[in-house]
This record gives C-alpha cells, sequence and structure tokens, in this order.
C-alpha cells in the first residue's frame, strides 16, 4: 500500500497494491500493520455499505460529534464517487476548508478521513457501491452535519441539483454550528 499525505493533516489517499491476471484481481483494503507503519493509529470497530442506484446520488456532509467521533476509511468498490471533506478542526490552519478526490471501482483510491473532518460523496455513475470501516459505533444523539450547498463552503460538486435524504437536505450551513471539534 502506498500512504499519499494531502494537504490536510492526517487526510490520507491510499493506493493498494493490485495484482491482476486474466481471471480478475487481489488487493489488500487494509492492514494494521501498514496503517501503524504510516502513522495512522485506528481501530475499527464497524463496516459499512452503501449502494446508490441512480447517478447524482449525494450523501453527506456527515460527522459524529465528540464522544462518538468516526474516522472512516472510505473505498468504492462499484462505480465511482466525486468524495469531499471538510476540516471542522477548529484549531487547524484549513479550518472550514474542503477538498475533493474521485474514488472508484478502476482506480481502487481508498481515502482515510480522521475524525474532526465532515465527509460527503456524490456519485458519477449508477449502481455505485462504497465500502467504509469506522472506528467509533453509530451514535443517532451525536449525528450532525452540514449543509451540501453551504455557501460559505462553495464545495464545486458537478451537479446543481442532487438525489438528497430529506435529512441531508435540511443539514445546517457551517456558519450555523458551534465546532465540537478544536
Amino acid at each position: 500500500m502506498e500512504f499519499a499525505k494531502t494537504d490536510f493533516k492526517d487526510v490520507y489517499l491510499i493506493q493498494p497494491k493490485v495484482f491482476s491476471d486474466n481471471r480478475g484481481f487481489f488487493l489488500e483494503s487494509f492492514s494494521s500493520r501498514s496503517f501503524s507503519e504510516n502513522g495512522i493509529k485506528c481501530a475499527f470497530v464497524q463496516d459499512n455499505h452503501s449502494k446508490s442506484i441512480p447517478e447524482g446520488v449525494l450523501r453527506g456532509l456527515h460527522f459524529q460529534k465528540p464522544p462518538y467521533a468516526q474516522s472512516k476509511l472510505i473505498r468504492v468498490i462499484k462505480g465511482a464517487v466525486l468524495d469531499v471533506v471538510v476540516d471542522l478542526r477548529k484549531s487547524s490552519s484549513t479550518y472550514g476548508q474542503w477538498r475533493s478526490f474521485e474514488l472508484s471501482e478502476t482506480n481502487f483510491t481508498m481515502i482515510f478521513v480522521p475524525a474532526g473532518f465532515a465527509h460527503g460523496f456524490l456519485t458519477l455513475q449508477p449502481n455505485t457501491e462504497v465500502q467504509y470501516k469506522v472506528d467509533n459505533f453509530y451514535a443517532p444523539n451525536h449525528d450532525s452535519g452540514i449543509r451540501w450547498n453551504d455557501p460559505v463552503l462553495n464545495i464545486s460538486w458537478p451537479v446543481t441539483n442532487p438525489i438528497l435524504s430529506d435529512k441531508d437536505g435540511k443539514l445546517p450551513f457551517l456558519s450555523d454550528l458551534e465546532s465540537p471539534f478544536q
């Protein structure tokens, strides 16, 4: 596995070694040893899997408040997404900034997003499936998020009218939130 630092402290793009032949491929999608050797100390406790049938589904931007904040390891197993992270750590020099990355079944790229970030993705192909590991259990009372079209963030989504859940369409704007992350 190759770990590439992004300009957000502790956010990594991870490229697994893919062994392909006429039968298909094999890859190691997680190794606690490799993560530890690259400075990521994370004990994952839950795996999640989502499927979005139409292209243009936007899920996010989600996070959980402490003490149930979650670090995530995200990968696409079918289709493609534009994956977006927003730094919510008040003490960070990149607070309130966002970055996007394309993850797909063909590029095999994964992203590690530490606690303290909002996360979301937009499906770029129909029938997209995303798997992600988290290091804390889902806690409904600590679930939160930021509206996808927050005017202060001004995220460059390649759609103007994404397919949203009712919940995601009503998330607050960043300016309406008190960041729970220092």
